[in-house]
């Protein structure tokens, strides 16, 4: 029975991808490519068994899921791919209209979080598919993400650059939960011992991809635009586990979404068995 599997081609996945499709028998999985928002959509609907998706899309369907274990991708700190850019200091964005990505979901809620919660500012929002330099014209602050995020950072325009991660960091102390392994509940009873095989592999090739990160940053195709040893340093900044630290930073971001009125509930973690 096929693994239905959504596929974030950023180059925050690509370590543990390609860790499993070098490493592991994938006969039995299925591969859909997308970004996260629409991962999340095709996952709630029922086009996945399971995706490493937005947090956000967990906490906001928690009914329809659960999470394999031991698995996220997180931020302890900066996350070098997630970034508020805007023309004018943070401190000056109170009131101001902000642009987001129209390719995230959990980093949106987080920068509607931050803002509300570590700086006490009232802002409005919208989504737009504008490139960085002209959404700067009309928006005072853009919100990007993977590997578009990492293009701006490293363009060398005159803007400055907020480190979502970091600034999470510096708020709360705790890890930030971007994504974590959703499984929908009826494909954890419809194809169990799949998604436990799936499961057993995904923690391996976690561990594989540790150990190899600058042979899998020399076959990738994201080497062209970012080279190899920025590659690695990127990935070694990423944390790929979920410890309680990480779950107590999960909590305490639907909580605060929560209380902003973001999701409509506060949800239980549940874990894959």
């Amino acid at each position: 029975m096929t693994i239905n599997i959504g596929h974030i081609k950023y180059a925050n996945c690509t370590p543990i991808f390609s860790a499993l499709a070098s490493n592991f028998d994938c006969t039995g999985y299925r591969f859909i490519d997308g970004v996260p928002a629409r991962l999340n959509a095709m996952l709630r609907q029922g086009g996945l068994d399971v995706s490493p998706s937005s947090s956000i899309e967990y906490a906001t369907a928690h009914e329809k899921y659960c999470l394999l274990p031991d698995l996220s991708i997180s931020a302890i700190g900066a996350v070098k791919s997630v970034f508020l850019f805007s023309r004018v200091p943070i401190e000056e964005l109170d009131g101001c209209p902000i642009g987001l990505t129209a390719e995230s979901d959990t980093s949106v809620n987080l920068l509607k979080v931050l803002l509300a919660r570590k700086y006490g500012f009232s802002n409005s929002f919208e989504r737009t598919t504008l490139p960085l330099a002209e959404a700067l014209e009309i928006y005072p602050g853009l919100l990007l993400i993977g590997d578009q995020a990492l293009k701006g950072a490293r363009s060398g325009a005159d803007f400055r650059c907020y480190d979502l991660g970091e600034l999470w960091h510096q708020f709360t102390g705790l890890p930030f939960v971007f994504a974590l392994w959703i499984v929908r509940r009826d494909a954890a009873i419809a194809k169990r011992a799949g998604l436990s095989a799936l499961a057993r592999d995904l923690v391996e090739a976690k561990h594989v991809a540790y150990a190899t990160y600058p042979e899998i940053a020399a076959k990738c195709p994201e080497r062209q635009w970012i080279g190899e040893r920025e590659l690695v340093d990127y990935w070694q900044t990423i944390s790929y586990e979920l410890t309680d630290a990480h779950l107590d930073g999960a909590r305490l971001f639907f909580r605060h979404a929560f209380e902003l009125g973001l999701i409509p509930t506060l949800p239980q973690i549940r874990f894959f068995e």
